[in-house]
């Protein structure tokens, strides 16, 4: 089964949380031993240049330079 979440600083550990919804499905409880695989999840841009427009002749010379 597969979640998101963030990870968050105590002390000197960083830690991530399990969500509730994980905790349900799987019937885990305190003090069990599970197995974690961790990758990053990747940022997605799309969207974050809105309103940029297209580029201008201006724009391919100052390129050139």
């Amino acid at each position: 089964m597969k979640g998101l979440s963030k990870t968050r600083v105590i002390g000197g550990s960083l830690i991530v949380t399990i969500p509730s919804n994980i905790v349900k499905t799987e019937r885990l409880r305190e003090n069990e031993t599970v197995e974690v695989e961790i990758r990053k999840v990747k940022k997605n841009f799309f969207g974050s240049l809105k309103g940029i427009g297209k580029f201008t002749e201006e724009d391919k010379l100052k390129e050139q330079i």
